[in-house]
């Protein structure tokens, strides 16, 4: 608490310095909710958990289009931030700068730089690429903290908005030395490029998420990891409008392949083995006032040498929430968001022929106070 109050008094101090400085505008949200656990999803079934979550928005305006922003939060990477309330007040909530970015915006193009937001939970490529087998429950925005390391630059050309993102997924030093010199391109590197343009009253968003350089993604259903090599996903968002409801269709599909490096050192699981995947996600979101719902498919096959078989993963998501606003002003509003998450999961293994299923529904109420 310490912490976040020295925040708060330093970024009140910074919005009336001397004129000098860029004007500094501060928001942010305070949230609280009550999470009921059901089915066979972690932590344990029939469990009640209360959490809270806060967030600091910094954003400064440096003229001619140039600009800063900044978001502090809590950085626990199980929970995006959430903390959940322990037993003896065991709770840390450390805040730290989870996002930053400075760049440039004109009528023509734009760019920014820094640790930036990645809009996941509207754009399910983030999810497929990174978590293949399992993609669903929102896991980049959760696991990732909705943000990556990076460079964007956007341009429109004729009717639309072309837009690529340089990403730095991990930094990893593989077989080389302090001595080699060679590590620049042993790092994750991943680009994102897009062009979003209008038919009408439709909008499409065709994009193509590729690994530049070797990389890893999270196995989730393993709880591993399967290492060294360039995935890719393409596919696009389309949004349309229909008798008063905004619908958005998402169909993307990613393929891996290659062999991970044969370094047990660096690549403790599956060192020297085959990675061979590919699989599909696709949504159906409604948005009508208040209440918003989707509806996401993903089946995945795994024929790596890893799973001693091919396996092949069938995911089902519903996501529904319904938001009330207790009171709403130019100065902030404070909400009421009841939220019901329902997953099924099925891995079958054709090499034994057997199916493992699962399930998990998670009914929320959440409180916010934006300011």
């Amino acid at each position: 608490m310490k912490k976040m109050l020295s925040l708060a008094a330093m970024f009140a101090a910074l919005s009336y310095a001397s004129p000098a400085f860029a004007e500094l505008n501060l928001g942010g949200d305070s949230s609280v909710r009550v999470r009921n656990w059901g089915g066979t999803g972690s932590p344990t079934a029939d469990n009640v958990a209360w959490q809270y979550r806060i967030r600091l928005n910094a954003a400064a305006d440096l003229g001619d289009g140039y600009f800063f922003k900044a978001m502090i939060t809590n950085e626990d990477t199980k929970g995006g931030g959430w903390q959940t309330v322990g037993y003896g007040n065991t709770e840390l909530y450390n805040l730290q700068v989870s996002q930053f970015y400075f760049g440039h915006n004109s009528k023509c193009d734009s760019y920014a730089i820094g640790r930036l937001p990645l809009n996941s939970f509207n754009n399910p490529v983030f999810d497929l690429t990174l978590y293949p087998n399992q993609p669903f429950d929102i896991p980049v925005a959760t696991i990732n903290l909705d943000r990556v390391f990076g460079a964007n630059y956007g341009v429109k050309i004729g009717d639309g908005d072309l837009k690529a993102t340089l990403v730095v997924l991990d930094n990893k030093v593989a077989a080389d030395t302090q001595y080699s010199g060679d590590g620049l391109m042993n790092d994750g590197y991943a680009l994102l490029a897009s062009y979003k343009f209008n038919i009408g009253n439709v909008t499409l968003d065709p994009q193509v998420l590729t690994a530049l350089t070797k990389t890893d993604v999270w196995d989730q259903s393993l709880n591993t990891i399967h290492y060294g090599f360039r995935p890719v996903t393409v596919g696009s968002n389309i949004a349309f409008p229909a008798g008063g409801i905004k619908f958005t269709a998402s169909g993307f599909y990613t393929r891996g392949s290659g062999t991970t490096p044969n370094n047990p050192t660096v690549y403790p699981v599956g060192s020297g083995t085959k990675v061979d995947y590919f699989g599909d996600l696709f949504r159906l979101k409604g948005e009508y006032g208040p209440f918003m719902a989707w509806y996401d498919y993903n089946q995945t096959t795994d024929k790596s040498g890893i799973l001693g078989g091919n396996h092949v993963y069938t995911n089902q998501f519903v996501w529904a929430q319904y938001k009330i606003n207790v009171h709403e002003s130019a100065k902030g509003n404070f909400t009421v968001q009841p939220t019901f998450r329902y997953l099924t999961t099925k891995d079958h293994n054709n090499l034994v022929g057997s199916d493992t299923k699962g399930g998990r529904l998670r009914s929320e109420l959440w409180a916010t106070v934006t300011f």
